[in-house]
């Protein structure tokens, strides 16, 4: 069934509004100024009204030039769309889907997730440094980040974003995990397609596969709360403390962010 979350505005862009969000010290993130999203590509009349509704004053896109081409956005007045690329074409995702039935390499899909997650930190944070400046500065908002389908490097930055604000672990990977309910119908529909695909170049019968032939799949398709604290985790192993990582890590002075969260916290 569709989620009935009422942060949802729209399930088939999965896009949400993170207002309502509770931090820490008991303060909720304001709705209607940050929202996190898929590609807007799909959508018909009505809901790219909605959207338009929004009142947006910057989306920042985060996909690589090849799916903004293939998925540009519809034009939004008002609206600055801005580009941020923060993955190349042969990142971990794409090297499991590559892959994906090969029986001459074994792939663990959910360890190079996790290593995705992580290099985001190590690897890829001049990338990520760029968006975090945006989306934490009050003069954009309301702001929509988003990528392809909304859950991995939009999930990255909107969990990360949420520790930087407060948010305790356990609600930002729940908002992270939010994107299975949303999508669960199309992720089911994917993940059936792709049985069948993989079935084929082992020469078996899909109903013969085990679960273990589909977990590299699935780590492709699905939402999984280690991936999200495996970049939880290398913020702390490697800067001590979120407040740290804010200053040393991506540059975010303590007077820029005060007037973001006075700006985004009630």
């Amino acid at each position: 069934m569709p989620t009935r979350d009422t942060r949802v505005i729209l399930p088939s862009a999965n896009l949400r509004d993170l207002g309502g969000i509770r931090t820490g010290d008991g303060r909720r993130v304001r709705p209607g100024l940050l929202y996190r999203g898929g590609h807007l590509n799909d959508l018909g009349e009505a809901d790219i009204a909605t959207v338009a509704g929004l009142g947006l004053r910057t989306v920042v896109d985060l996909r690589r030039p090849s799916e903004i081409e293939s998925r540009p956005h519809p034009e939004l007045t008002g609206t600055e769309m801005l580009h941020c690329q923060v993955s190349n074409d042969d990142n971990e995702f794409a090297v499991i889907a590559n892959r994906l039935g090969d029986m001459t390499h074994q792939v663990d899909g959910p360890g190079m997730v996790e290593d995705y997650f992580r290099r985001n930190l190590t690897d890829r944070l001049d990338a990520y440094r760029p968006v975090f400046h945006l989306v934490t500065d009050p003069d954009r908002l309301p702001l929509l980040f988003n990528c392809t389908a909304g859950k991995d490097r939009t999930g990255f930055v909107a969990g990360v974003l949420l520790r930087l604000l407060g948010v305790d672990a356990d609600t930002a990977v729940a908002d992270y995990l939010l994107s299975n309910d949303v999508r669960r119908l199309w992720i089911a529909e994917r993940e059936e397609q792709h049985r069948l695909v993989i079935a084929e170049r082992l020469g078996v019968n899909s109903t013969e596969m085990g679960d273990d032939q589909l977990t590299a799949l699935r780590s492709l398709l699905w939402c999984q709360a280690p991936f999200l604290e495996a970049a939880f985790q290398t913020v702390t192993d490697t800067w001590g403390t979120w407040d740290s990582f804010r200053r040393n890590g991506l540059g975010i002075d303590d007077d820029r962010f005060r007037a973001f969260t006075t700006a985004l916290l009630t």
